[in-house]
């Protein structure tokens, strides 16, 4: 690794490497049979001066336009007059959200910064256009380093001390990069091992700009595009990212998930050093461990997957049921996996930036969602759907999230029969972008942070080979506990405690008692059907059989 050499003694520099080559990144050539895509803009290191910041950002704000011009004539101008072909309308609209997300990915590279922080939002999102999320998707490795002098200024300035005054050793080339931030390996003057998030410079006026734009984007969209509302996006991602830029906020929410997991030793969260830390600045202990989806490092570690799964669903689980405190932000590369911890492996968790506090009486809603959930309670469904404002799209809440209708015949965590697929599907088509974009924006706040996580942590057990039915019963299991009011009571009497342990433990083997039974009666029924079929496909055999042998005893007859 490359360090920060000038700053150290001759007897303790470290030797340095060259510095990497920026990486190369793929052409994405979607055209338009109508548009050609939009100028490419160099992609020079941002300007230093403040005038020149202000410049590049309205350079991005002209880029952004031009972008979403191009954007929005290719929808207009490609679905010109397919309306009353449904077929064709849909197989068009599909080409489109995969050339204009091919577009805007090329914008994000090109304007970098919060464009991709926005690019990576969209990403993690189950409820646009899979086009989009997954040519976004591409976003989450592709931030390109700050300049190393540019990093020591913000420290200096925030620290207030030369490095040799606070780092043994600083190694300069970051181990990671997002788009808000890049994190250094460091030792400090007693030999601790740490890692240092820095915030790149310029930002605060950058995303003035870029915010506004956004939003003038989206409000211009809207008039062009009624039923593409986007208003509720920009909001929530302004929300997230004001959060994300406070490291001091970030430290705080660290050490209260720490506490919320004190008992749990197979989750390690960081420690904050506090006399190293500001807005800017963020030194937090340093792990050794590899991404959680990392299946071959698993393998190669004696490390279970399933068990990896689980314990990651459980830990979310804990977070949204029990205390209403919840990570945003679960990508592979915010939760690792050591194998260091008395069961073999421990899970290490980190950007802490992005939480979501989440509303009492929302908690306990979204508690009676799952019971009703694994109970198919449908009066129960529709009622806190109302209560989240969801109206008439309640009846999509099983389907969002067990994967199976209300009128489903399907056990929960197995997949529908084909016939309900089809059905489900027409009827999904049958659906307008404005029938969406409302869903979409009569959610509260609090249900679109646990769906965006929902979708990031369904994501992940996938790659790991998990089935359905372990973040399922975990959800089922949790919401039985995060229904008891006396467990959330840390200072009741040892008799209440345990009383409510007991009753929280009996709701949910009720709950699975019940999955269980639904799950025995369907292999019943599938062996049942089996046996059905090999008595239909054994029957006619029998009746040649026993035809040929009674006339093969006739003929034998015949000629005794």
């Amino acid at each position: 690794m490359r360090r920060a050499t000038s700053d150290f003694p001759p007897e303790r520099r470290p030797l340095s490497t060259s510095s990497p080559e920026r990486e190369s990144r793929p052409c994405l050539c979607g055209r338009s049979p109508i548009l050609s895509p939009p100028p490419a803009i160099s992609r020079s290191p941002q300007p230093r001066g403040l005038g020149s910041r202000w410049k590049a950002s309205y350079d991005r704000l002209g880029l952004s336009t031009l972008s979403i011009t191009y954007v929005i004539a290719d929808y207009k101008f490609s679905l010109w007059g397919l309306e009353r072909r449904p077929v064709d309308h849909h197989n068009k609209l599909l080409e489109v959200h995969l050339r204009s997300a091919q577009r805007l990915l090329k914008l994000c590279e090109t304007n970098k910064g919060f464009y991709v922080k926005a690019g990576q939002f969209v990403s993690s999102l189950r409820q646009v256009p899979k086009e989009y999320s997954s040519t976004f998707s591409t976003l989450q490795d592709k931030a390109v380093p700050c300049p190393f002098e540019d990093i020591k200024e913000v420290i200096a300035r925030n620290l207030g001390k030369n490095f040799t005054d606070l780092f043994y050793s600083f190694d300069e080339k970051p181990i990671a990069a997002a788009s808000i931030a890049q994190v250094h390996h460091a030792l400090l003057r007693d030999r601790q091992e740490v890692a240092v998030k820095v915030q790149y410079p310029g930002l605060q006026q950058q995303l003035t700009v870029d915010l506004r734009t956004m939003a003038v984007l989206s409000s211009f969209v809207s008039q062009i595009f009624p039923d593409y509302r986007l208003e509720w996006m920009v909001s929530e991602f302004k929300r997230t990212l004001s959060s994300e830029l406070d490291f001091l906020q970030e430290a705080k929410n660290a050490e209260r998930t720490a506490r919320n997991f004190k008992t749990k030793k197979i989750i390690k969260v960081p420690h904050v050093f506090w006399d190293l830390t500001t807005k800017q600045v963020l030194t937090m202990q340093f792990f050794h461990g590899q991404k959680i989806d990392d299946v071959e490092f698993l393998k190669d570690s004696g490390i279970d997957p399933g068990k990896v799964a689980k314990t990651l669903v459980e830990l979310f689980s804990e977070m949204i049921f029990i205390h209403g405190f919840v990570h945003g932000d679960p990508h592979p590369g915010n939760i690792l996996v050591s194998p260091d911890g008395y069961q073999g492996f421990s899970l290490i968790i980190l950007d802490h930036g992005i939480y979501r506090e989440l509303d009492e009486e929302f908690r306990t809603d979204y508690c009676r969602l799952w019971k009703a959930l694994v109970l198919m309670d449908s009066p129960t469904i529709h009622e806190i759907g109302g209560r989240f404002g969801l109206g008439q799209y309640a009846k999509y809440l099983p389907v969002i999230f067990t994967g199976r209708t209300l009128e489903s015949k399907s056990n929960l965590g197995k997949q529908m029969p084909a016939e309900e697929k089809r059905e489900l599907r027409r009827e999904l088509l049958a659906l307008k972008m404005g029938d969406i974009s409302s869903f979409m924006e009569s959610m509260p706040p609090d249900f679109l942070t646990v769906l965006r996580t929902d979708g990031q942590l369904r994501s992940i057990m996938g790659r790991l080979g998990a089935p359905a039915r372990v973040r399922l019963l975990s959800y089922a299991r949790f919401a039985a506990c995060g229904l008891s009011s006396k467990h959330r009571n840390e200072n009741a009497y040892l008799f209440d405690q345990i009383i409510s342990g007991i009753t929280t433990r009996a709701s949910y083997l009720h709950l699975r008692f019940l999955l269980e039974i639904l799950e025995l009666l369907s292999r019943l029924e599938s062996l049942g059907h089996s046996i059905l079929v090999k008595v239909k496909w054994l029957l006619p055999r029998m009746a040649h059989f026993t035809n040929l042998s009674r006339r093969t005893l006739l003929a034998d007859a015949q000629m005794i």
